[in-house]
């Protein structure tokens, strides 16, 4: 079996900028030493807390999804982190990818639900790292608060078998589901990303954006509703 071409899933992008000194700075601190497998692990956990998981930073700004911008950002939400995860990953010599799937989550809050107008989420992100010879899905987005605040367990990674969506919580219920696989990306697609997000959920957009306008300085993020 060839070894597929890696060239374009190193390289830095406008979103996944690896060459920033945000993200190489990240990335030594936290990438350690090892083999590839053991500091895409560490990178995967860094990026999972370094930043929570906030809805209401939901939004279509081009600068949202830089990597670096969202290590600095107060929240996120998961195609950011997923960007972010793949930057740090490039940065240490791990190729990385952006991947997208469209899920159905089971345990959505009934005021996100009636703003989206629907119980699936498109365009939900993960990061494809590549380990000893092939492909593996992680999914750095909630980090270890948010999952606590909602009995979620937060998702682990071996670096050897997929990590995805959390298929329940920890009370047995089923949370999140495949519906749809959007590929995989070298680069944010950002406009149709943009695109679908636009026309798909305009109220929540909206609502996120009010609450972002409403957040204070020193503002931290509560138990709010769940995505």
């Amino acid at each position: 079996m060839s070894t597929p071409d890696l060239a374009d899933a190193l390289k830095p992008t406008a979103f996944i900028d690896s060459d920033s000194d945000a993200i190489r700075s990240f990335a030594a601190t936290h990438a350690g030493l090892g083999s590839d497998r053991d500091r895409a692990i560490r990178l995967y956990y860094a990026v999972r807390d370094a930043v929570p998981y906030d809805l209401r930073y939901l939004g279509v700004e081009p600068e949202i999804f830089v990597a670096s911008n969202c290590l600095a950002a107060a929240g996120t939400f998961c195609v950011p982190k997923a960007v972010t995860l793949a930057a740090a990953a490039r940065a240490t010599g791990i190729p990385a990818r952006i991947g997208f799937a469209d899920v159905r989550n089971h345990l959505s809050s009934p005021r996100i639900l009636e703003l989206m107008g629907s119980d699936v989420f498109r365009w939900h992100a993960y990061t494809l790292l590549f380990l000893d010879g092939r492909w593996v899905k992680s999914t750095p987005a909630f980090d270890r608060g948010f999952c606590t605040r909602f009995d979620v367990a937060p998702l682990e990674f071996d670096g050897h078998s997929d990590s995805v969506f959390h298929p329940f919580d920890t009370a047995g219920r089923q949370h999140m589901e495949y519906v749809l696989d959007r590929g995989a990306y070298d680069e944010l697609p950002f406009g149709a990303f943009r695109d679908a997000i636009l026309a798909a959920y305009p109220r929540l957009l909206a609502a996120m954006a009010a609450e972002r306008a409403a957040l204070r300085p020193g503002h931290k993020p509560s138990s709010g509703d769940q995505p």
